[in-house]
């Protein structure tokens, strides 16, 4: 029996070429009076971006103030500083320029304004919750992390090196303006760590142990292959806009929880096993993921091989083996030349990272802490799965 679910994507998305001059005119239509513009580094100024948000937020009569800064996988203390400016400013709207860190970091500081009594970081460690947060619209520049059009938040905690997320309707962008030609400029490091992110919040949920629905299934299967096409033309192509725009019109349906009706959620072991290594090593998180799936998808497949061999034929079209065993192993190989073949890791060793022992054994205990016991849907994966895991992963 399929699982029921509830399915709600509020946020108003504006697609195509000059999206982002719209600026002025959505912040407006949500009743803005003073707005914070977030962003990350110099690109936003050094392209001219900010100054055209900054010119529409003018010519609509909304005034507004700037923090930059964002840094990937970003930090606690920028959250608190943008809170602080927010209330010190007047601030009643929160724009997001950049990409998914800018993006989690608004939602963070978001979160903090409408809950003046409360330390946001409670939120994220699961101390508290809330359905309060102050409105907030976006302007995305990198294909990615989907934050654009989902309802989580990702922050780490510079200080402890914890990575942990936050999640509610009340972190629902408002508006979204998408325009693919903000992208090109990207290095290629970025648009295929972005990628793989996107792969994997749709593999997060086609991986289960579910009855799934057979239109769900059908999305996930074309949304990975059509990532997965764009990208290999975006290597050699990186200013081809039909190429960029698939790319990022991919990445705001592959975490709007579209490919995860029926299918009770998804896995998310990967997803958490990253969040660990990103605090502690601060790598790119797409990159992360691409190195530690494969470990994961042999340590786990036994438990689900119709979904294994599922994705080996229709997603990475292999010609199935002599078993599924056969078929499953030949599917996750042709995925790891996938990433290979757009430059992207598939062990820690290639993502320049060779944690010790020690420090393996810290991160698998701290995923086990933050789920409140097993992570994972496929294969609850304690501690001691996590470490076998994270050294297959080397």
């Amino acid at each position: 029996m399929y699982s029921s679910f509830e399915y709600y994507t509020p946020t108003k998305m504006i697609f195509g070429k000059g999206a982002e001059d719209r600026a002025g005119e959505m912040v407006k239509a949500y009743g803005a009076t003073k707005v914070l513009i977030h962003y990350g580094g110099g690109s936003a100024v050094r392209s001219g971006l900010l100054g055209r948000v900054e010119k529409s937020l003018e010519d609509a009569g909304i005034a507004y103030t700037t923090l930059g800064g964002v840094v990937p996988n970003p930090h606690l203390d920028k959250v608190y500083e943008g809170i602080e400016l927010s209330r010190r400013e007047g601030v009643d709207f929160i724009l997001a320029v950049g990409g998914g860190s800018v993006i989690d970091s608004s939602k963070a500081i978001a979160l903090g304004l409408a809950n003046p009594e409360d330390d946001v970081w409670d939120y994220y460690i699961r101390k508290k919750t809330t359905d309060k947060a102050f409105p907030i619209g976006c302007i995305l520049t990198i294909a990615a992390a989907g934050s654009e059009m989902s309802n989580g938040s990702v922050i780490t905690n510079e200080k402890n090196g914890l990575k942990r997320d936050f999640g509610g309707e009340c972190l629902r962008s408002k508006f979204s303006l998408l325009d693919p030609e903000l992208t090109m400029t990207l290095p290629e490091y970025q648009t295929s760590s972005g990628a793989a992110d996107i792969l994997m919040h749709t593999m997060e949920r086609f991986f289960n142990r579910c009855d799934n629905m057979e239109i769900t299934d059908a999305i996930s299967i074309g949304l990975m292959r059509t990532v997965m096409k764009y990208t290999k033309i975006l290597v050699d192509h990186p200013d081809d806009y039909s190429a960029r725009a698939e790319l990022m019109w991919a990445g705001s349906l592959s975490h709007n929880d579209l490919t995860g009706c029926g299918c009770e959620g998804g896995d998310w072991a990967t997803h958490n096993m990253e969040h660990e290594m990103g605090g502690m090593f601060d790598v790119a998180h797409g990159a992360g993921l691409a190195a530690i799936w494969g470990s994961w998808a042999r340590y786990v497949h036994h438990a689900a091989p119709d979904r294994f061999v599922k994705f080996a034929v229709e997603v990475m079209g292999v010609t199935p083996g002599a078993d599924d065993e056969e078929t499953i192993e030949k599917g996750i190989q042709a995925m790891e030349a996938f990433y290979h073949e757009i430059h992207m890791p598939t062990s820690m060793k290639e993502l320049g990272i060779a944690p010790t022992p020690e420090q393996i054994a810290f991160m698998a205990q701290s995923c086990e802490d933050k789920a409140g016991g097993a992570n994972g849907q496929v294969v609850p994966l304690k501690k001691e799965d996590m470490i076998k895991i994270y050294n297959m992963a080397l």
